[in-house]
């Protein structure tokens, strides 16, 4: 009998580690809102990284989070790193693009708890007297996160947080307008 449960235990965890084998390599997540204030606007609030105080989702969750900047105060080349506690870890965002009032690309460290890489972009259009924001990240999965993704999507694990920071961001820019 014993030995049955034992077969039958590593069949399923076969099972499992061929099913995070056929994983999709990369993964997007991307929301979206509209923002009743002007492009220039919401891009000085995602191009300085001094700003993000004000909206980010990730800001509050440790009060006793340490920050530091580098380079210049926003823009191409401009780096925030962050360390904190479980809730936010520890990592670093360097903009890697931008083109005033249309987009911020930045590079996305994260150090700890688990290291990992990805991209993550703002877009602005103009759109109804305001500005239509798109924020997406991509990256690629590694074997373990593609093991996690069997029980939690990337989309479901970002995405209400992306969706929290857009409210957020489009309360400041608002109040501003």
């Amino acid at each position: 009998m014993w030995k049955k449960i034992l077969i039958g235990v590593v069949a399923v965890i076969a099972v499992i580690l061929i099913a995070a084998a056929f994983q999709p390599d990369d993964y997007r997540v991307t929301r979206n809102t509209a923002i009743a204030a002007e492009p220039a606007k919401v891009f000085a609030l995602v191009d300085d990284f001094h700003e993000w105080t004000k909206w980010s989702p990730w800001e509050k969750l440790d009060p006793n989070m340490t920050r530091s900047f580098e380079g210049p105060a926003s823009g191409n080349g401009a780096v925030y790193s962050w360390q904190g506690n479980g809730d936010v870890g520890k990592g670093k965002m360097t903009i890697t693009a931008s083109q005033p009032t249309e987009r911020v690309g930045i590079k996305l460290e994260f150090i700890e708890p688990f290291a990992s890489v990805a991209d993550t972009s703002f877009t602005l259009k103009p759109a109804g007297g305001g500005t239509e924001v798109e924020w997406a990240m991509t990256g690629q999965h590694t074997f373990v996160s593609k093991l996690m993704c069997l029980f939690m999507s990337m989309d479901k694990m970002i995405g209400p947080d992306f969706e929290k920071g857009l409210a957020q961001m489009k309360t400041v820019a608002e109040a501003k307008s």
